[in-house]
């Protein structure tokens, strides 16, 4: 006994795909008696004739995957696209650099390891760039004071 007909009615009153639509296999003649939109509701309602669930893609892998990279993880040389520049722009790696300068100039201020003079020239060097990085800045000091 072929049902595809009352399938494919089914999917178009129930307005889901073909494939969702589930016959029950006791009632063939109930089935096969089906031949208008009313007779389907009828067999719907009484449980012979029901729509499979969907079935989603998993996203357990994703959530994995998404807490890895929460944790700067999966961050390897393969993970990156674009250069070392785009990555981190010219502009913020020079913020982030003058600014550690800078406070580590204050703070050798503050605490008088340097004259407000070498201060003001550090200051100035830092702001042309001479420096590299705090380590520069501090072995610049220690060769100043010899």
């Amino acid at each position: 006994m072929n049902t595809r007909q009352q399938k494919e009615l089914a999917a178009r009153v129930l307005n889901v795909g073909k494939d969702r639509v589930w016959l029950t296999p006791e009632n063939p003649e109930d089935l096969s008696a089906a031949i208008t939109r009313h007779d389907i509701r009828g067999l719907v309602d009484k449980g012979i004739i029901k729509v499979r669930p969907l079935v989603g893609q998993s996203r357990v892998r994703a959530r994995k995957i998404a807490l890895q990279k929460k944790k700067s993880l999966r961050t390897g040389p393969g993970s990156r696209k674009g250069t070392a520049k785009t990555r981190l722009p010219k502009k913020e790696a020079w913020m982030k650099k003058i600014r550690a300068l800078r406070a580590e100039l204050l703070r050798l201020k503050e605490k008088k390891l340097i004259d407000p003079e070498v201060y003001t020239k550090m200051y100035k060097l830092s702001s042309s760039g001479f420096f590299r990085n705090k380590s520069h800045l501090k072995l610049y000091i220690k060769k100043l004071k010899e």
